[in-house]
């Protein structure tokens, strides 16, 4: 096995690759507006480092979000990419899930919660009640919105650290980390568990839309 895995659904534009067992080699860099141009060199470099090339990965891990538009497309569309070219399977896992999962390696054991910035002074979210164990589906909403459903619990990710009035107790990970998600990409292929389409989990509408009354102007 040798699964290459890679997020943007963050500001971290992060890859790795791991062997079933362990991680083989890892890379990330948090710039939230250049995530086209920093996934590919960092794929390459990673395979470099591990003496591999692209054509001995077994199966492709993404993180599919929540996480917004344009950053997270990069990552799935590179991963659906990579799969068809190599005709191997890709495995969709929540970015959250991947950051509780890192949560855990780093000794939180629960309940806490994940949050990440979803911009527009919102977060996406999940509660844990451990680092494999989520709570409900991922959800967006104002920080003081949810203070009641997170208050007196440990949190993780970059959006408990720009709202600590909600989330005192924030501890890291800040950011999301391929090496984490391939290991509970592992974990779930040795087990059996089900994982994700590789589609984007948005939870909102995209900022660009088509303007109400748009009018045609081609010839018909």
């Amino acid at each position: 096995m040798l699964l290459l895995a890679v997020d943007t659904a963050t500001p971290a534009v992060t890859v790795a690759l791991h062997d079933g067992e362990s991680v083989v080699a890892e890379s990330s860099q948090v710039d939230a507006r250049r995530h086209g141009e920093l996934l590919l060199p960092s794929v390459d470099r990673i395979l470099a480092e591990a003496g591999l090339k692209l054509d001995a990965v077994t199966g492709i891990v993404v993180g599919v979000g929540p996480g917004p538009y344009t950053g997270l497309r990069v990552g799935l569309v590179t991963a659906s990419t990579f799969g068809a070219v190599l005709g191997v399977p890709v495995h969709g896992l929540c970015t959250l899930d991947g950051l509780a999962h890192a949560a855990g390696t780093a000794g939180i054991e629960g309940p806490f919660t994940v949050a990440t910035d979803a911009r527009r002074k919102e977060v996406y979210w999940a509660r844990y009640e451990d680092p494999r164990t989520r709570v409900g589906e991922p959800a967006v909403d104002r920080p003081a919105d949810i203070a009641e459903q997170v208050a007196g619990l440990p949190a993780v990710g970059q959006g408990a650290r720009l709202y600590p009035e909600v989330f005192p107790d924030a501890r890291d990970p800040e950011h999301q980390s391929a090496a984490a998600l391939a290991s509970l990409a592992a974990e779930r292929l040795a087990s059996g568990a089900e994982f994700l389409p590789p589609t984007p989990l948005y939870l909102r509408r995209p900022d660009a839309q088509v303007p109400k009354n748009y009018k045609v102007v081609t010839p018909q």
